[in-house]
């Protein structure tokens, strides 16, 4: 039954993608698409295409009318209905010049993915390397929220757009979207969110394949092997914002591989982990980002600091 309702999402989520000719000269055709659903990232091609083109009623059909929410979470921008996001791009595409939008990673699908993607300086006034965590419904994006570090973006232009704490949104509407991951994926990420929430590295290590890939976007830390991630790990969970007491917050993906949202144990920090899945189900890579900005400069350069052996 499972494998049918899935096959009915890929064949729905192909019937409702818009038509956006491809143009390979709009942007680098980089996206490595090896563990995302053939549908999904011909999906965020055309996006990206329709963005790229700053086209803003282009770029609308692809979200659903029903749309939850696309929310910055790191500004804490929430735009929580179909007419109030139109409008945002109605007003920046304008402006964007020769900027550019387009994707570097695709994970998971039909139902639901993560992707990486640039959004070059000209769209937001510096450049942003971001993963979003994405559901779909009916073939349309129905919530959509980015996760990116901010310590290389303009101080003033963050501290001129950015909510203030005092009003800064708590909740990103997880609870509007249910049961929208595959099953393996959301297996491993509850297993591995809650082993790094216990401080447990050799929790997590049991997930890892021989030759996975760790990276931290925000420490700009890469860590190859499942051995060194696991001493790496047993270093810095004592300090990280993912580390011990983090809370599982929504997770989205498919069988090669997704991600979860998560909220440091003080609340202050929300953040996102991708993984990808080999064909054992382990876990070959694990890209974490959330906002730098959040966590005291003195306090960084430690945790930069520990990606190095003792």
């Amino acid at each position: 039954m499972k494998t049918m309702i899935a096959a009915l999402a890929a064949a729905t989520l192909l019937a409702f993608s818009p038509a956006v000719a491809a143009d390979e000269t709009l942007f680098p055709r980089i996206a490595d698409t090896s563990k995302a659903a053939p549908e999904t990232a011909k999906f965020f091609d055309a996006f990206f295409t329709a963005k790229s083109r700053h086209d803003v009623d282009a770029t609308m059909s692809f979200f659903s009318p029903d749309l939850v929410t696309y929310t910055d979470a790191i500004l804490g921008w929430p735009l929580d209905n179909y007419e109030t996001l139109k409008g945002v791009f109605a007003s920046y595409m304008p402006n964007w010049g020769n900027g550019r939008s387009y994707p570097f990673r695709i994970i998971g699908g039909p139902d639901s993915a993560v992707v990486a993607f640039i959004d070059t300086p000209e769209l937001f006034g510096g450049e942003i390397r971001l993963l979003g965590a994405i559901d779909f419904k009916d073939g349309k994006i129905v919530r959509w929220v980015d996760y990116w570090d901010s310590t290389g973006f303009p101080a003033d232009v963050y501290n001129k757009v950015r909510t203030p704490a005092d009003k800064f949104p708590t909740g990103f509407k997880e609870s509007a979207i249910r049961d929208n991951a595959a099953p393996a994926i959301v297996k491993v990420a509850t297993d591995v969110q809650k082993a790094l929430a216990n401080g447990d590295a050799e929790a997590v290590g049991t997930h890892l394949s021989y030759d996975v890939v760790y990276e931290d976007l925000t420490l700009r830390t890469q860590i190859l092997g499942e051995a060194a991630t696991r001493r790496y790990l047993n270093r810095i969970l004592p300090a990280v914002p993912f580390g011990r007491g983090a809370e599982l917050m929504h997770v989205v993906g498919g069988e090669k591989g997704g991600g979860f949202e998560w909220r440091s144990a003080d609340g202050k920090i929300r953040g996102v982990t991708a993984i990808e899945l080999d064909g054992n189900g382990l876990v070959s890579r694990i890209t974490t980002t959330y906002d730098g900005r959040l966590v005291p400069a003195d306090a960084r350069k430690q945790l930069v600091a520990l990606s190095s052996e003792p």
